[in-house]
């Protein structure tokens, strides 16, 4: 108890990170040592993390699997494909809309599907026989009730187990039908050490197979595709708000309140915003590759990263009028938003955070809590690769291992016809002399303070381990952990989908944010709740058959 009590005072991240570790067997501690970082970066030199490597099996991880990144991330917020799970039931549930993706469906003709849930509820004998035939005749009953423009097929571990074809059961169907789009992702739960290789399936299959299929002109003078925007708790009607009002046109948001024919267009865009670098950064490259149009990283959390944002935007595309227009926006916003910076910061200046979240949220949220004056002590992913911690550079040495190449990798060549480079040489040139960065990212570790704690894959216990230590004012991460860390007398936010909140995107979304984390942090009745064995420890019990 004495050598708690004196880390609870005066902790070092090497004292926790040692802690963290000390339970484990020792074969399990060195791997997650590998795992578990202390950010000493200093200049150029930035700490090399070991990720995207699988769970130590029985440890709690926090992660999902590939299918819950292949259908519930990416395809999950697009309202008008029907998305059919092949498998057991139980996995069916993850075809119902589960994070809190919303969309507008509002206009003449606009279909919703995303409220569904379509599954073929495979039983014991389908898993002995095969369940092709069960699939065919799903997709036959959703185009006959739905007539919809595309149906995506998704398989979970079952169907890769017992071998079904599901690609030739969408060909066939697509031939069939003639005016719907069928397309079948081979994203088996156990495919990836995580939701990443979800998320790799989804993209590629997206690409092939709709991407670039509408060729109609796009109005609007600057036009851009939104990448790794998911509108959870409506971040995306905010940013199209935003974007709207600078007269930015957005053509397609993949995946947020996004439609098939988002997808089919997204080739007319002139530029792509990367918000979530993971779960997105392979469509980017393709769109790059295949139709000539450049990329950049953006990061719309937080005021002073969306002005940085749109300004970026703008530079890109050199016009005096749209780069006045973003200064008269980010002027019309942002008083709105010191207004309340000036009165939530007195109660939290010198707070602390820790986030624990997928995508780039865990980095993004950074910049928000620190306008509100608050610290974040450690930070880390579900399903990070090294180059979103250490930044794109570490890409050219990563090594492919086994678990990656389960994942198809689509070769993809430019265009006979539709490659267009956006800008001549000369121009791309000219940005970057004048410190533009195309297609770049600096990751995590960078942005971080020094000596604080950058964890890949956290578990249970060492959610619980670091709250015990460290105390934070406030702990993110993701349903899994909500009600644990709550009960360790911590306020516990989700941002994976918002809990009932948002948006938190944008201007507005980070009004929302100070004064939502404002009453979080400020709250004590966490720290008066007690479990029933902290007030009665005793138990007792007897035999049955006594």
């Amino acid at each position: 108890m004495a050598s708690t009590a004196k880390k609870l005072v005066n902790w070092t991240p090497t004292d926790v990170k040692a802690e963290m570790l000390a339970k484990y067997p020792p074969k399990v501690a060195r791997k997650r040592a590998s795992q578990i970082l202390v950010n000493e970066a200093l200049g150029n030199e930035t700490p090399e993390i070991s990720a995207n490597v699988r769970t130590i099996p029985g440890i709690i991880t926090m992660r999902g699997c590939t299918y819950a990144g292949c259908k519930g991330v990416i395809l999950g917020p697009t309202r008008d494909i029907v998305n059919i799970t092949h498998g057991p039931i139980g996995c069916g549930f993850y075809s119902w809309l589960t994070r809190r993706n919303q969309t507008d469906a509002s206009g003449e003709g606009d279909e919703n599907f995303m409220p569904y849930c379509f599954s073929t509820d495979m039983q014991d004998q389908d898993i002995i026989f095969g369940g092709e035939k069960k699939l065919e005749a799903a997709i036959q009953e959703a185009y006959d009730l739905f007539h919809p423009r595309a149906i995506a097929v998704f398989a979970t571990c079952p169907v890769g187990l017992i071998g079904d074809d599901i690609h030739a059961v969408a060909r066939k169907m697509k031939a069939k039908f003639g005016d719907c789009n069928v397309f079948a992702f081979s994203c088996e739960g156990y495919k990836g050490v995580s939701q990443s290789a979800g998320h790799h399936i989804a993209n590629n299959k997206i690409f092939s197979e709709v991407v670039g299929e509408n060729d109609a002109e796009k109005p609007g003078k600057f036009k851009i595709n939104l990448l790794g925007e998911y509108n959870i708790g409506g971040d995306g009607f905010e940013i199209d708000r935003i974007l709207k009002k600078c007269g930015i046109t957005n053509i397609a948001t993949f995946s947020g309140n996004s439609t098939y024919d988002q997808f089919a267009s997204a080739h007319k865009a002139d530029l792509s915003a990367v918000m979530c670098h993971r779960s997105i950064n392979y469509v980017a490259d393709m769109l790059e590759t295949k139709f000539g149009i450049p990329w950049i990283k953006v990061n719309f959390i937080g005021a002073k990263s969306t002005a940085k944002s749109l300004r970026k935007i703008a530079e890109y595309f050199g016009d005096p009028e749209l780069t006045a227009r973003v200064e008269e926006v980010i002027a019309e916003e942002m008083p709105a938003v010191e207004e309340v910076i000036a009165d939530v910061r007195p109660r939290t200046e010198g707070k602390k955070a820790m986030l624990f979240v997928g995508g780039s949220r865990a980095h993004h949220y950074q910049d928000l809590f620190a306008e509100m004056g608050m610290k974040t002590l450690a930070a880390g992913y579900e399903f990070a690769h090294r180059d979103d911690y250490e930044g794109r550079q570490v890409i050219p040495d990563l090594k492919v291992d086994a678990d990656s190449r389960n994942i198809e990798e689509i070769h993809v060549e430019a265009d006979e016809k539709r490659y267009a480079p956006r800008k001549s040489s000369e121009e791309m040139a000219k940005l970057e002399a004048a410190g533009f960065r195309f297609k770049h990212y600096d990751g995590l570790i960078p942005d971080m303070d020094h000596q604080t704690l950058v964890v890949d894959d956290l578990n249970q216990y060492e959610a619980e381990k670091l709250v015990e230590i460290v105390k934070p004012d406030i702990f993110c991460a993701g349903i899994k952990e909500k009600f644990s860390i709550q009960k360790l007398g911590v306020p516990m936010k989700q941002l994976h989908s918002y809990d009932s909140g948002g948006p938190y995107a944008g201007f507005q979304g980070a009004v929302n944010f100070y004064k939502e984390i404002d009453r979080l942090v400020n709250s004590r009745v966490w720290g008066y709740m007690k479990a029933p064995w902290q007030e009665n420890p005793e138990l007792s019990a007897t035999y049955v058959w006594e």
